[in-house]
């Protein structure tokens, strides 16, 4: 029996685990010091109402004969589907009920769409990143080439004509610079993916956030993307569903390479490798997308969104540079004073017992660069800001 090799090459993952030791050692030296964490990437604020009761009705139908239910079609049940197929429609984007694939969540469907393409295309990832882009094509051993994303191009790279790739990850807005490709960029995009014959995995699970009308929130509003393609989303950040797992993936009918559907290929290995997400969670979804639920799950939203204003302010009082934090829940800020990553990670710890996430840890270009999430409460939000101020 021989083993994946491929998991020797990738990266130690200290990142969370160098976090959380530091914030021990020091909640064991400071006792008396409240640490305030805007590191995390999970959202605090409970499930909406309608959410809850739908799951609640779905959990009492399931202890009756008549309402119970046990395999689920694998690709989710057309209720959801449907509810999905008209919020897209609000954006001029049209879907076959057959296009949309309920999931368990972004990450889950962003590692295993990897099946059905051949190890030996080449990968484009913008560089800093989402961690999961990397490692789940490294498992793989596919080549991968990484995109410069910096402060000069307000870390969203544009496409070259001298890049040859097969497959490129673009997320919008991002994780974890909070930045927001236009309509203009992501036309662009679309074109050089048709003319390389390749493949966009389009990231938007943040999509939510985004205010501006101007701003896509799907590459199926960009003309030409049906044909180069697939969108991953999920309801983690738009609702609340980080424990309770439920996203889906758009792949179009339109999708041929190499005379094969990778509509129908995606059909055949979620049918083969995935048994479907509860119809519980389901009809919590469900209700995500009815107009109360919509109303709910966007107090939450602009909860956050306040929050990240409040961050925002403090950084623009101190000429700090910075992306995100008006369409995203996160603030990707230039670290003052020429810092590293660490060194300000330090210096919020210790100075004003404040944790935040080192950009170093997203790949060598957020070195330099650090990351707030408004995923807190308004109020400690508010103190952890008052606290920077004295600080800076």
């Amino acid at each position: 029996m021989k083993t994946n090799q491929n998991y020797k090459k990738l990266a130690e993952s200290y990142l969370f685990s160098t976090i959380a030791k530091k914030v021990n050692e020091y909640a064991k030296n400071n006792p008396d010091k409240k640490i305030i964490r805007l590191g995390i990437g999970d959202v605090t604020k409970p499930l909406c109402k309608s959410v809850v009761e739908a799951m609640q009705k779905a959990v009492a139908e399931m202890g009756t004969q008549e309402g119970f239910r046990g395999y689920g079609p694998e690709q989710g049940y057309d209720f959801l589907k449907e509810k999905i197929q008209k919020y897209y429609k609000k954006r001029n984007v049209n879907l076959k009920l057959d296009e949309i694939f309920i999931s368990d969540g972004a990450k889950s469907d962003l590692g295993n769409i990897l099946d059905i393409f051949s190890k030996e295309n080449i990968v484009l990832i913008p560089d800093p990143v989402y961690p999961v882009y990397v490692d789940t094509n490294t498992m793989q051993d596919r080549k991968i080439i990484f995109l410069e994303a910096n402060q000069q191009n307000c870390f969203l790279p544009m496409p070259k004509d001298e890049i040859k790739a097969d497959i490129v990850y673009l997320c919008s807005p991002n994780n974890p610079t909070g930045a927001v490709y236009n309509k203009i960029q992501l036309e662009k995009w679309v074109e050089w993916a048709k003319k390389n014959n390749a493949i966009i995995l389009f990231d938007a699970a943040y999509e939510c956030f985004i205010s501006d009308d101007s701003l896509p929130k799907s590459i199926f509003e960009i003309k030409g993307a049906e044909n180069c393609a697939i969108e991953f989303c999920s309801l983690s950040k738009t609702a609340g569903f980080t424990g309770t797992r439920c996203g889906y993936t758009i792949v179009k009918e339109n999708l041929i390479f190499d005379e094969m559907s990778l509509n129908k290929m995606w059909l055949r290995r979620q049918t083969t490798k995935f048994n479907g997400v509860p119809y519980i969670v389901q009809r919590g979804a469900e209700a995500v997308f009815s107009e109360q639920g919509q109303k709910e799950i966007y107090e939450n939203i602009n909860y956050y969104k306040e929050n990240a204003k409040i961050i925002a302010e403090t950084l623009k009082k101190h000429n700090i540079w910075f992306t995100g934090g008006v369409h995203s829940p996160y603030i990707w800020l230039k670290c003052p004073n020429n810092m590293t990553s660490w060194e300000f990670f330090d210096f919020l710890l210790e100075k004003a017992a404040i944790v935040g996430t080192p950009g170093a840890g997203f790949g060598k270009n957020g070195e330099g660069f650090f990351r707030l999430t408004s995923f807190n409460t308004n109020e400690n939000t508010k103190e952890a800001m008052e606290r920077l101020n004295k600080i800076l």
